[in-house]
Formats: structure tokens, sequence, C-alpha cells
């Protein structure tokens, strides 16, 4: 056929004797004009002109000045696009009805498809490059555009075509775009002025974009890359190559920035203030306070979302109107009549009759509807973002104004703080995301309905009634579900708890063999935990079946009602479409229990922030207002006395002298620099109304020491914080000097640390200053400490930091006290928890010298009298009253007898000194810190193996072996944890997952064949109708099976897991728990171990049913259109890459999102525990910053994994919409029967919802089997050789009766790759010995009091007991016959009967006999239960000396005739010791004893000495005879520790 542009088959086409514009094809080639233009005129800029003009715009990201009409422009031209598609396929309908080919019908339109695409690439160009004078060329096509289209038209009008027609509506379409493009770009001109003007307007690009910082660009692209996210690409495939970090997220923009939002809300919730104000009994409301500051973005969403659920309904109506087609084609073959050209205009009618005219509608409208779903998500997690970040900042707003008396008299707690910054804020922001369904559910549904009424009748009506009662069930299971969740929470919270008790005291466990009592009780409270996860299991299963089961219910119910209500054939276009419509329909009755679920709890976290927000606040104070903040430098040097070089060994009475002296010196006349603080007839309560200080009139000296002292209650603290202004004055006044106030540092009496650094913590944002830091640690007496720190002063320290103990903490908050340059320093009892070297050195030092020279002011409330007379000012308090204020000497003179008494206790605190100077308890805090520290070097290494995969990689760590490593699904662990469950289990998911998918789709296939019959076969639809309704019947069973036994797969893979790993645990070797850190292998039972209980099962389930319904799919459509299969290929690729690099990306935004999160709740807690602190200070705005900071740090780790997940899910959904589109495509091409062309595509929509949940479901379960792997490294690892090769048969009932020892040339090390730590050890000890070992640090004792029990390796020589080599004993026998005290006293939580006999062997006399020698008897009778009192965890409620003494009992309840005492005295005070000692002597008179000494005094008399030196025994003797010898190393220790 020859090709002509007006067709070849009618010479009247090129007739022009009517006037030119009357001829139909002049008038199409006239509108080719403009298109053509536009193309000659843009290509040569497009490709040449770039390059030259780029350079001088320097604006970093390619962007983004957006010209005036920016976004409306994109609108007009993307409607532009799809109404020139209708006009190509108009054209191509029209033509295929002619004799020949009239190119004019559709060329004009191809080829203004093409101008319209490259004008808006070249308005993009143009925007980027901020060039606007090139914008002339695209005005000029607008108006040639415009007047071409108008001639058309009316040409159409003269020749009386009217509306029916569907070419002239799209014309008239056409003329009304093309106008206002036109105004749009006579907008531009009129705002930028850049022609026809003197002077343009110059632009800047917003804020952010100036800001290299910001790299979320959402809010900047243009519209095309905020639909696709296509401005996302750079960062996720760049994950590819190198992680994902902070820095690569950068900064949020400002509008989403926490201030920003908080600013909104605070102003919305203010109002809401106000208009409540006058009606005492109205709450202001919040609710109304969030729609005030958020309301817009939600109707945008709800807009969104309301779009994309009538688009939805595109796809069944497609599908039937496909389908309808078919059959009308096979019914009427009728030749098609050929038309002449003068009838060619198609109505609209025709046109959507066309077969593929419909299935490009239903591609377009799914991509539609998919843009506006993710568009509408997208706005939803941007608006609960910003809502959260606002909320957070008020509550944090909110803590910092607490009154003191709420937190401390619990109406607050710090857990309830917690929980509404963890869980409700979350609880909103879910809300939130949720919001928009709650509108648009009722509509999706009603429409839904009204659908399927028109297509099906009555009988619809029964399917949409059995969604609509199934409904409730879900709503009932769901609140069960959280039932279950909670208490399933409690037990794991109990088996925590047992499991850290376990590893804290493992060393105790092993080294009495009663590590498996305790593990059997971990088990018991695991056993309970299990019960519930197996109800919460089956109510996951319930639901998930649910989901399932209600769409086949439905559908079962409407098709058989249809089939016996009414006479007419179900035709397969009825089928498919309905089927397609129960499916849209059951997503939001399945979302609307989940939604009002939501909404119950927010509607609950809104009343429990309500209440919050209105709790009380702290006096605003006159000063705490006031704004004229004092430079600090003015406060530094002020008049006041002369320094005084105080010195404790001075007489007090010359003290008090020229403390008179001085002050007679100064005339009082200038009270404001005399007096600091001064209170008037004050009376301060708690917040109760009940004074709890009273009648308090003191005045406090500037540049002097003020002592507070009194009983322990009398309100000493009290007094503090009173002035401080935390407490609520009654009545009376705290009055400052000007100067004064706004410099304040406190150091309260519980110490309060920062998760920060040491220095941070001592700093505390004031400048460094190298030379005061260094004055300061050291009058605390720091360095030691920093020293023994693995980074020194900048290790972390706080609650995720290294744990201090009570003492170091203490002297660090002294030390930020002392730091700060401050006028007034408030000290409360800094010395309660420093043994007396370290409190002289402080006072000395630190509160002596270093303030005194500054000339501070000190108060200090202290309970160490000796320091009385340093003290210029004295303040004693009895029962929140002040007893007597003044001097020391004015106390002497006017009031004899509190002088008396304080002075008898100055002499029993002096008598308690002499004691306390032999107990160094800061040299035992330093060991213990080292003993925290020691495993640190190993804790780096640990997690690098735990890094490593199961592979060994080379040495070389090239980058793209770890990329392999990191885009590999972990298939290995995956496999694991499948056979964890044991293999019966895995058969039978993997069988009952595959059976339910084949009767899915074979309920599908039959539904096409029962269709399909012929009017002839009527008398066979009962039958059809009996197999339909078996399939539906057996895949609703088939639904709960496979979902019961995914669960339970999943529950006994969690049982195995969690059993292996506490028997792997509890029989590792000592060496073990040195070299790991606690946390490590407690992350393991709690966070890894809930993963795996309760988040891989679900997830598993989701992965495994889209995968099966994607590839049933993939499978249904190649069986009705093989050509299909061709189309497949280059999806599958397409599909493969997007989900590869999604994942690498989406497992480090998820990290990054995890990791900051922690820092933020930290932040909450410390702030609300150092409230006092943090006011004193006058610190509340550097916190402050510091929350924004944390919370947009979270914030847009959470808005780019949102972000991301909406980039996969716009992908996976335009990749669906392909595939429906190749599938009708290949469908229509090949015309078979119409009931499979319907199964086909109602399979290739099902797709487009599944995809990319089968991506993200692979993503998750990538991050959740690395707990799986955790766990495995674990595993892995060698336990204790337990067997020995003796039979129990073989060794004595009461072995070891008579206790000799004897030690044969013992070799010891820690583990075969390490030095030998004992060498060649030979020594005898005879039955009834009391041997003593000492020795310098390090120099072995302890490894061979190990060696005893075979914690450690001996790999050399032998020790035999009683003649039994014990290396042969089974290692449970050797540990139960022996007995040990060690260092550290550990106590259990449980009865005190359980702590001393936790097997229950003994009877309760021997109980108490053991509790008579340990002199524990009277205390414990005095106690609630006698030996079943309970003991707190780690035996808090009994001191360290009295635990020294349960563990000695515990020892002599064993009756072992052998007892190694290991350091047993190192933690507790001279009479303990005094008091174990003699009990040692008396009761374990005819028993060995071997102890270990921590001060050699202990042993003098042993009867046999063993030094040690550097693993090797030294010397071996009395004591009486080594101490003979002059240069002996055993003379040397005694003497350095004399």
């Amino acid at each position: 056929m020859k090709l002509a542009f007006c067709g070849n088959d009618n010479p009247a086409a090129y007739n022009i004797s009517a006037g030119v514009l009357r001829n139909v094809c002049f008038v199409d080639a006239l509108n080719l004009v403009p298109h053509v233009f536009l193309l000659f005129i843009t290509f040569p800029i497009l490709f040449i002109g770039w390059g030259s003009q780029s350079s001088k715009v320097q604006i970093h990201h390619n962007t983004w000045l957006h010209f005036p009409g920016h976004n409306l422009r994109w609108i007009l031209t993307f409607t532009l696009l799809f109404v020139h598609v209708c006009e190509i396929a108009e054209g191509i309908v029209s033509d295929a009805q002619m004799k020949s080919r009239h190119l004019h019908l559709f060329l004009p339109a191809i080829i203004g498809f093409v101008a319209a695409t490259t004008s808006i690439v070249y308005y993009h160009n143009i925007e980027t490059s901020n060039f606007p004078k090139l914008l002339l060329a695209l005005f000029l096509y607008w108006v040639m555009a415009f007047v071409a289209k108008t001639i058309k038209l009316v040409r159409y009008c003269q020749e009386g075509v009217t509306f029916s027609q569907l070419r002239f509506c799209i014309t008239g379409i056409m003329v009304i775009l093309y106008g206002l493009l036109m105004a749009v770009e006579i907008n531009v001109i009129r705002v930028r002025r850049y022609v026809f003007s003197m002077n343009p307007q110059k632009v800047k690009p917003p804020e952010d974009l100036q800001d290299l910082g910001v790299r979320f660009l959402q809010p900047f692209v243009n519209l095309l890359s905020k639909a696709t996210y296509w401005w996302m690409n750079t960062l996720i495939i760049s994950a590819h190559k190198k992680p994902i970090d902070l820095k690569a997220i950068g900064k949020l923009p400002i509008a989403m920035r926490a201030l920003t939002n908080y600013v909104c809300l605070k102003e919305a919730y203010e109002e809401q203030k106000k208009k409540v104000a006058n009606q005492p009994n109205r709450n202001p409301s919040i609710w109304l306070a969030m729609y005030r500051a958020f309301g817009r973005p939600i109707l945008l969403s709800s807009t969104f979302r309301y779009l994309a659920d009538l688009l939805g309904f595109a796809g069944p109506l497609c599908i039937s109107g496909i389908v309808q087609g078919f059959q009308n084609t096979s019914q009427d073959n009728t030749t098609t009549i050929e038309k002449d050209q003068s009838d060619s205009y198609l109505s609209s009618q025709d046109f959507l009759g066309n077969a593929y005219v419909l299935a490009v509608l239903l591609f377009l409208a799914l991509i539609l509807q998919r843009t506006f779903l993710q568009a509408s998500y997208y706005v939803t997690t941007e608006t609960g973002i910003n809502l959260r970040g606002a909320l957070l900042a008020m509550i944090y707003n909110k803590i910092l104004r607490l009154s003191t008396s709420n937190l401390s008299m619990g109406e607050m707690t710090l857990g309830q703080i917690n929980n509404l910054v963890a869980i409700e804020t979350n609880q909103l922001m879910w809300f939130l995301f949720l919001c928009p369904n709650l509108w648009a559910m009722p509509v999706q549904i009603i429409m839904g309905v009204i659908l399927l009424y028109n297509l099906l009748g009555e009988s619809a009506l029964v399917g949409a009634a059995v969604i609509v009662l199934l409904a409730p069930i879900q709503y009932f299971i769901a609140t069960k579900l959280a039932e279950a969740q909670k208490s399933t929470l409690d037990y794991s919270t109990e088996r925590l708890k047992k499991t850290n008790e376990i590893l804290k005291g493992i060393k105790l466990l092993k080294l009495y063999a009663w590590e498996h009592i305790f593990c059997t009780s971990v088990e018991e409270t695991r056993m309970k935990e299990f019960t519930s996860l197996k109800t919460f299991a089956l109510y996951t299963s319930l639901s998930i079946f649910m989901n399932a089961a209600i769409p086949m219910a439905a559908v079962l119910a409407t098709f058989v009602t249809y089939a016996y209500t009414t006479d007419k054939k179900l035709q397969p276009a009825q089928a498919f479409a309905s089927l397609s419509l129960f499916h849209i329909l059951v997503t939001p009755l399945f979302l609307l229990s989940t939604v009002v679920r939501f909404a119950v709890k927010a509607i609950i976290s809104v009343q429990k922030l309500n209440e919050f927000l209105l709790s009380d606040e702290i006096g605003g104070d006159s000063w705490r207002d006031g704004c004229s903040s004092v430079a600090y430098e003015s406060c530094k040097k002020h008049t006041g006395f002369h320094p005084k070089a105080i010195n404790r060994k001075q007489p007090l009475r010359y003290q008090l002298e020229s403390y008179e002296q001085s002050s007679r010196r100064q005339p009082r006349s200038l009270e404001i620099d005399d007096i600091a603080i001064k209170v008037s007839n004050g009376y301060f309560s708690w917040g109760s109304g009940l004074a709890t200080l009273s009648n308090i009139n003191i005045r406090i000296p500037t540049g002097q020491m003020t002592m507070i002292v009194g009983q322990v209650g009398c309100g000493k603290s009290s007094l503090l914080l009173a002035i401080l202004g935390e407490m609520q004055t009654l009545e009376g006044k705290v009055h400052w000097s000007n100067r004064n106030r706004y410099s304040v540092a406190y150091a309260a009496q519980k110490p309060w640390l920062l998760n920060a650094t040491v220095e941070e913590n001592i700093t505390c944002g004031s400048p460094f200053n190298k030379q005061r830091y260094k004055t300061v640690t050291d009058a605390c007496s720091l360095q030691p400490d920093i020293d023994l720190l693995p980074f020194g002063d900048q290790t972390e320290i706080g609650e995720r930091g290294i744990n201090l103990s009570g003492g170091q903490r203490q002297r660090i908050c002294v030390a930020r006290a002392l730091y700060q340059n401050t006028n007034i320093v408030f000290l409360d009892d800094p010395f309660s928890a420093l043994d007396i070297h370290l409190s002289d050195h402080l006072m000395q030092e630190g509160i002596l010298k270093f303030l005194q020279e500054d000339k501070r002011t000190l108060v200090l409330v202290t309970h160490k009298l000796q320091y009385l007379p340093h003290a210029d000012w004295i303040i004693a308090m009895k029962d929140g009253m002040v007893l007597r204020e003044g001097t020391l000497k004015d106390i002497q003179n006017k009031d004899v007898e509190l002088y008396e008494h304080w002075k008898t206790l100055m002499n029993r605190q002096d008598q308690e000194l002499e004691k306390d100077m032999e107990a160094d308890q800061t040299s035992l805090e330093r060991k213990t810190l080292r003993r925290a520290m020691y495993p640190r070097e190993s804790k780096a290494q640990l997690e690098d193996e735990d890094e490593e995969e199961e592979e060994e990689e080379d040495e070389d760590d090239n980058m793209s072996t770890v990329m392999r490593l990191r885009t590999k699904m972990p298939w290995k662990t995956c496999w694991r944890y499948l056979t964890s469950g044991g293999f019966f289990l895995l058969f039978l998911m993997i069988f009952s997952k595959l059976l339910k998918h084949s009767v899915i789709v074979a309920i599908d296939y039959w539904l096409a064949r029962w269709t399909s019959l012929d009017e002839k076969h009527k008398e066979d639809e009962t039958y059809y109708v009996a197999r339909f309704s078996l399939l539906c019947g057996a895949g609703i069973v088939l639904c709960l099976i496979t979902s019961l036994t995914v669960e339970w797969m999943g529950l006994t893979a969690a049982k195995n897991l969690h059993h292996n790993l506490l028997n792997k645990i509890i029989l590792g070797p000592i060496r073990f728990f040195d070299m790991t850190p606690l946390g490590l292998i407690l992350n393991r039972f709690s966070a890894d171990t809930n993963i795996i209980d309760q988040h891989i099962p679900p997830t598993l389930e989701s992965l495994t049913r889209s995968t099966l319904l994607c590839l049933s799919a993939i499978g249904i459509i190649s069986y009705a259109t093989p050509w299909f299969l061709v189309a497949l290929v280059p999806l599958g690729i397409a599909f493969y890459f997007i989900q590869k690099y999604f994942r690498v990306a989406s497992k480090d935004l998820q990290e990054l999102d995890d990791s900051t999160q922690l820092p933020l709740l930290c932040h909450f807690s410390e702030t609300a525990e150092g409230l006092t602190t943090i006011r004193a200070f006058r610190h509340e705005a550097r916190f402050k910053q510091r929350m924004l900071e944390l919370t947009d740090t979270n914030n847009i780790a959470y808005l780019f994994l949102s972000a991301a997940n909406r980039w996969l899910e716009v992908r996976t959904d335009y990749l669906g919409a392909c595939i429906v589109l190749t599938a009708a495509v290949a469908s229509i091409k090949e015309g078979p029967k119409s009931g499979f062309v319907g199964l086909g595509l109602l399979y290739a929509l099902t797709i487009t919802n599944y995809l990319n949940w089968v991506v993200r479901n692979l993503a998750d379960l990538e991050v959740q089997m690395g707990a799986v792997k955790k766990v495995n490294s674990f595993l892995n690892m060698e336990s204790e050789n337990y067997d020995g090769t003796l039979d129990a048969s073989q060794i004595p009932k009461d072995w070891p009766q008579e206790g000799e020892i004897k030690i044969e040339d013992l070799c010891v090390r820690y583990e075969n790759n390490l030095k030998p730590v004992l060498k060649h050890v030979k020594a005898y000890i005879k039955p009834g010995q009391k041997v003593g070992i000492c020795g310098r640090t390090g120099s072995g004792k302890s490894s061979l009091s190990l060696a005893f029990f075979r914690m450690v390796d001996i790999f050399d020589g032998r020790i035999v007991i009683d003649g039994i080599d014990i290396s042969k004993l089974p290692l449970h026998t050797l540990r139960s016959r022996l007995s040990i005290i060690l260092q550290d006293p550990v106590l259990f939580s449980g009865s005190i009967r359980f702590n001393l006999d936790p097997e229950c062997k003994c009877t309760d006399d021997r109980l108490w006999e053991a509790l008579e020698i340990a002199q524990l008897k009277n205390l414990v009778k005095s106690l609630p239960g006698g030996l079943d009192a309970m003991v707190t965890e780690g035996g808090e409620n009994f001191s360290v000396g009295q635990r020294q003494l349960f563990c000695l009992a515990r020892a002599f309840v064993r009756k072992s005739s052998i007892l190694i005492m290991d350091e047993a005295t190192a933690s507790i005070d001279m009479a303990t010791e005094n008091i174990l000692q003699k009990v040692v002597m008396t009761a374990f008179a005819d028993r060995t004893v071997v102890t270990i000494a921590h001060r050699v005094s202990q042993i003098l008399d042993a009867s046999i000495v063993l030094v040690f030196s550097d693993g090797v025994l030294a010397e071996c003797d009395t004591a009486s005879n080594l101490l003979l010898k002059e240069d002996g190393l055993f003379t040397t220790l005694v003497k350095t520790h004399k």
C-alpha cells in the first residue's frame, strides 16, 4: 500500500476549491508547523548551548530555581501528553477503518507528543541553569499551537461536528490546554521581567539548597522527580560502593526540623489554652492544635488517597471491557464495514470499545493510581515525622520546667516520661500515617459495593455481607494479639533478669558446680514465656488466615448465590471483574481493624500527653525570669575577704582569730558584697502544701565557705534546693546579690553523669582550659582512674558507657562543679562515697586551695565534722529548721551543748578513721575498674569476628569482596534457621504452602472454565458449582494450616536456638566471660532472641506468600498467553537490579534509624534524672539544642528510610503496570478464549500489589537474619570439657576426706595460644594445714586457685588431691567437692536458704549452724521470714561485709575438707575481717585452708607460706623462717605493706 499524507483513495483530498482552510488535510498539515518549529529551535540549544552557560551558575545541586507556576506547568504538560496519546489512538483507530493509510489522522498528533515532551525537557534545563531568556521560544510555540488548534476547532464547528464525536472533544481540550500554558508563560514574563524590561528580577535559590549539608531534596526537585523519587538514585546506588552513614544523608531541610514544627505546634497549643482559660473544667485540645499545625498536609494526602482509590476501580472496569469485547467478537464475526472518509469521526463509545485502547488506558490508570498512592504515603510519613519532632520538643521543654516535687513525689516517674517519649509520640506518628485510611476506606467500600451490585445484582450483596460480618472478628483478634504480646514481654523481662544474674555470677556458679540449677530456673521462665508466645503465634496465624480466607468465602457465597438465584449464565467479564473488586475490598477491611486499634491508642496517648503538659511547673522566681545575664568575667574577681591560707595542722583558735580579724576589717555597710544569698522568713514545701523547711532565716557570706551540718534527713539538701528555687515557696523570700545569680555550680548528692566522655562530663559545656582542667582532676584524684580507662579521658562513661563505681562517679561530679567558672559552688555531701585519703585530698587541694584562691562562695553540706574548723560560717540544722548559725567560735560560746555533742562525734569519727586508714577503698575501686577494663581490648576483636562471614575472606580487604558480602543474601544463615525448626516441620511448611497456592490457582482456573461454557451446557452448572465450592472450602482450610505451620516452625526454631544458646554459654570456659563484655552476651538473649521469637516468623510467612503469589501469577499469564514470556526477560532483569540496590541501602538506613534512636531516648532520661543540676548550672538552652540535634538526626534517618521504601514501591509498581500492559496486549493479539484472558489479567493486576512486598520482606528478613547469625556465632564456641576419665564408681563418696594436696611440676595457661601464667610449681600441703599464698599483683596467685578447679588450662604437671589426679575427674564432681570464697561477694535474688544451698540438700539446722559460725544468725532471725527472707538482686539489701559473711556460711554449708579463700577480705572492713579470720581458725580447724592474701599481715600465722613472683614459686616455708631472710621477697612484701 502506497503511503500518502492525505490517503490515496480519495481524489477530493487535495481539492482546495472551497478555500484552503476548508480542506481537512491542509488544516492537519498546518497543525504540524508549531511542533516542527519547536523541535528545530530547541534541539541545537539542548545539545550545544548548555556547556558554556552552566559554568556561571554556582548552585550545588543542579537545580532548582523554580519559575513561577512551576507545578502548574508540569501538571498541564502531563495532561497535554495524555490528550496527545488519546489523539494518536483516535487517529489510528479511525485510520484502521479506511481503505488506505491516512497519515494526517495521527502523524501531527505523534509529532505533537514529541514536541510536548521536548518542551518540558527544555524548560527543565532552562530552569536548572537559570537562563529565562530562552523561554521565549516556548512562548512562541504555545501561541502558534494555540492558533493552529483554534483554526481546527473553528472548522469543525463550521462543518457541524458536535460533542458526540471524540475528535471534536480532543481538539477543544487541547485549545484550552495550549491557552493555559500560554498564560503560565506570560506570568513568568510578568514576574521575572526577563524581556521588555531594563531590570530583570534577581533570584536566589532557597536557603536549604545553599547549605551543602542538606541532602534531602524531595521538597526542591521538579514534579516528575518528586513523583518517582528520581533524586534518590544517587544515594541508593552509592550504597553499593560504600555504606550510607550520617554524613551521606546530611541535615534536615529547615521546614522539617523539630524546632520549626515545635514553634507551629506550640503556637496552636497556646491558642487552645487561651480559649479554655476561663473554663476551669476544660482542657486545651491537643487534637485541635495538631490539626491547626499539620492539617493542610493531611488534607493533601487524603486528596491523593481518594484519587488513587478511585483510579483503583479502573482495573476491574477495563478487565470487564476487554473480556466483553472478546465475547462480542467471538459471537458476531461480522465483516468490518468500509467507511468513507467523510464519515471517519469516531464516537467515544466506539473508541472505548477497542481492546487495545482499554489496555493502554488500564496501564496509564495503574501508573497514575500508584503514583498518587505513594505520594499520599509520603506526605503522611513526612507529616508524621514533623509531628513527632514537634511533640518531642514540646515534651522536652516541659521536662525542663517540671517541678522537682513532681518527679520526687512520683506523680511523674522517669518511666512515664520515657514512655511518653518512646511510645506515645510514636503511637501518634503511626496514627497519622494511617489517618487518611480512616476517611478513604468508607468511600472505597461504598464504591466497591455499588460496582459489584451493578455487575451481579443482589447476589453481590451476599458477598459484601460476608466481608462486613467477618470484619469484627479481625478486630477481636487484633486486640488479643496486643494482650499476648504484653504478657510475653513480662515473662521475657523476668527471664532476662535471671540470665543477667547468671552471667554476673558465672564464676561462682562454675566454681560451685551450680550452673545447671540456675540454667533450669531460666528454662522454666522461658517455658512460661513460650506458652504466651504460642498464644501470640496462634492469633498471628489466625489473623493471616482471616486475611486470605475472607475474600474466598465472599467469592464463594456470591457466585453460588448468583448461580441459583438468576437464570442468566455467569459471564467471564462479570466473574473476573467482580473477583478483582473483591480483592480491592478486602484491603480496606483488613486495614480497618488496624486503623481502629491505632485510633484508640492515639486517643489514650493524647490524654497522657495532655496530663503531662498540664502538670505543675517550677515556680517562676524573679531571678529565673531575669534576662540580664552577667558576663562570667566580671564575676571572677570581686572585692571580698583576703585569701587565707588554711592549714589543717593549724590550731583552731588561730584560724578563728584570723577569721574575726578579717571580718572586722571589712565595713558592714557594703551589704550587697557581703552576703551572696539571704533567705528571710522562708517556708518551703515539696508540693504537698506542708512545709518541709520552716522559719528559715540564713545568710551565706560572699567568697567564704559555709558548711551546713545536721543529722540525716534534717533538710540539708532540701535547703540547697530551696535556695536554687527547686522547692515551692510557701512564704518568705530568697534574695541573691545581683552579681551572683546565673552562675551556680552544683554537685548533687546522687552523682549524675552524662552519656559522654570523661572530659565532656567535667567541662560540661564550658570552654576547655588545659591548666584549669589538670588542677581540677588532680584535686579530685581522678588522674589515676583516668589512666586506667582504655581511651583516657576520651572514654565514654554514663549509662551507655563504662560503669564506674560510686566514688569515681561522685568525684567526677565534684570536678564538674569545681571546673565551672562560677561565683557560687554548692556541694551536697561530696565526701559520702569517698574514703578518708580522698576526702582529705579533695578538702585540701580542691576546696581550700582551688576554690578559696578564686574567692568563690562555697556552700558545703557534709557529715564529716572533722572539717568544721575550716568553715567560715556554719549552719546547723535539725528537723527542717535552722538550729544555729554563725562561726564555730560563736557556737562554742553560745551553744556549749551542741559543741560538746560535735566533739564526741568527731572523736568517734577519728576512731573510725584509724580503721579506715587500713582498708584503702580507692585502690579497690581502681582494681574493679581495671578488671572491668581488662576485657575491652578483646571486645573489639570479638565484634570483628562477629562481622566476618562464615567463609574466611582473604586478607586483602578489597572493596569488591566487601561489597559482594553486602549485596549477598545470608542464605546459609537462613538454612540454619529453617533447619533448627526441624526437618519435618520444614517439609510440612513447604508442602502446605505449595498445595495452598495450587488450590488458589485451581479455584480461579475452574471459574474461568465454568464461565466460558456455552449456553447449551447449562445443565452442567450444578457440577461446576459443586466443584467450585469444594475447591474454595479446601483453599480456606489450607490457608489455616499453612499459617499455623509457619508460626509453629518459627516457634520451634526459636525454642531450640534459645535452648542451645543458653547451654552453650553456661558451659563456656571462664576466659570467654573475661573476654566478652556482659552487654554483648545479654544482647543475644534480649534483642536477638526477641527478633527470632516474634519478628522472623511473620516476615517469613509474608515473604513466601507474596513470592508464591507472584510466581503463580506469572505462570497463569504465561499459560494464557505464551508470548508474555518474551516480555518477562527485560522486566525480570530490571526487577533483579532494583531489589539488589534497594536491599543494601535499606539495611544501612535501617541501622542508622536504630542507632540514632538510642541516644535520643537516653538524652531524655538523663535530662529527667539531672534536672536540678541542669537548672542550677543554667544549661537548659544547651540541652535543648542537643535534643533538637538528636531528634533531627533520628528524623532524617527515618525520613530517608521511608523515602527509600517509596523509591522501591514506585519502581516495582511501574514494573507491575508494564506486566499488566504486556499481558493485556499479548492476550488481545492471541485472542483465545475470553475466560482465560480475564484470568491472565486478574493475576497481572495482583502482581502489582505483591512485587514490592517481596523486596521489602527480603530486606527485612536479611536484617532479621543478622540476629540468627549472631546467635550462631556463639554456638560455635568451644565448651569446657566436663567428662573425666574416671567413672563415678571409682571415686570415693566422701572424697576428698583428708585434704592432702600435692602440686607436681604444675604449668598453667589461660588458653593454648597464650603464655603460661604458672611455670613448674612444686608444693606439698599436709591435711589440715593452713596455707598462705602471697605475691605482687599479676604474680599468678589467683591462677593457682583457679587451677584447683580446672578453670584454666593445665598443660603440664598435675595436682593430686587425696591420691586422685584432678584432671581425671569429671568437672562437676571435682567442683562440687571443694569450697571457695571469692574476693567479690556474690548473692543471687531469692531466699537466703536458696543462696546458701541452691541444691536443697541440707537441713535447716545445718544452715542455722553455718549462719551462727558466720555470726549472721541474729541478723537473719530479725528478718521477716528468717531463712526464707528475700535477697534483692546482687544482694543490695545487705552491706558488703554481710555479703562476704554469707559467702563464708555458704562455704561452710558445703562441708568440704579443702577451703580456698581468694583475697576474700579485700572488699570488707577490719571488723568483719577479724570475724572471718577467727571463724576460719575455729570452724575450719580440721580442714585444709588455702588463703590467697591481699594484705600480707593476714597470713603471718599460717603454717606454711608460698610466695609467687611472675608465675614461679619463689619462696616456700613458714612465715617466721621467711622473715629471717633480710632480702627475701616475703620480707620485702611485709615491709612495704606495713
